[in-house]
């Protein structure tokens, strides 16, 4: 089977080859001329394409050509001074999608499409994005999940952590971090691959699933607790306002997936 991988980068390219490893054929993406030679050496098929606001730079109708599965996982570039409509993106892929032979869709989201409402979090509860990404990303998985040409399933993951990214080395050392009561929505870089590849191997599609790892300590209590352990400035916390978060439940991944958690946040 041959599956086709829109974003090569942080989750992208360790996926691909997952993926390689496992005997799929995979098309990968990247917007990086100096990326093609390593994504083919990693034995998989590159293409450099751009997804823009108004077109699609590079050969997307090749890169589609025989995949019976696309993964998109390009994040929305909504921070700083350059910002762009995520959705015009996604609107743009769609009609070449159609015309490809793909019949299956995963698309990567996030648990930014819910609202800080301070309560548990499942599929079932309606999403009230708060930040612009959010909402992209709400409007981009329905613009998907509408389309009667093909089938997607949503993957919202929580924040992504892995060997080489974890936000204690941001926040060591720093000081008033707001929110130090709220538990923390984690998700390892292996395990949101197991979970993709659990839905390829098991063909569920036209279905959304939170992707958090069941561990939820306060950010006060987890993010000093990595500092200890990595030896880092200790991070200060503002306790003087009540904190706001969620508290994101997987538990439909791991009955309709029969996926277990491999990956401990400690």
């Amino acid at each position: 089977m041959k599956i086709s991988i829109l974003g090569c980068g942080w989750l992208g390219f360790p996926l691909a080859k997952s993926l390689v490893e496992k005997g799929f054929s995979v098309n990968g993406s990247t917007t990086s001329e100096n990326k093609l030679s390593i994504l083919s050496s990693a034995g998989i098929l590159p293409y450099l394409i751009s997804v823009n606001e108004n077109e699609i730079v590079g050969d997307f109708n090749a890169f589609l050509e025989n995949s019976e599965i696309l993964i998109i996982d390009i994040p929305p570039k909504l921070r700083g001074d350059f910002s762009e409509s995520f959705v015009s993106k996604i609107k743009n892929l769609i009609p070449l999608i159609e015309k490809s032979a793909v019949k299956k869709v995963i698309f990567v989201s996030s648990t930014s499409v819910y609202a800080d409402s301070n309560s548990e979090i499942t599929e079932n509860t309606q999403p009230q994005p708060e930040t612009e990404s959010g909402k992209q990303l709400l409007e981009a998985e329905r613009l998907l999940l509408s389309n009667s040409n093909f089938q997607t399933t949503v993957v919202r993951f929580g924040g992504l952590i892995g060997e080489d990214r974890h936000p204690i080395y941001f926040l060591a050392g720093r000081k008033n971090i707001e929110n130090p009561d709220a538990p923390i929505n984690f998700i390892h870089q292996k395990d949101c691959i197991g979970i993709i590849e659990a839905i390829i191997s098991k063909g569920i599609y036209a279905e959304i699933f939170n992707a958090v790892t069941p561990f939820h300590p306060t950010r006060k209590d987890y993010y000093t607790q990595k500092a200890i352990e990595l030896k880092l400035p200790l991070p200060e916390f503002d306790t003087s306002k009540t904190s706001v978060g969620k508290l994101i439940l997987s538990e439909k991944i791991e009955n309709i997936l029969d996926y277990q958690f491999k990956e401990n946040l400690l």
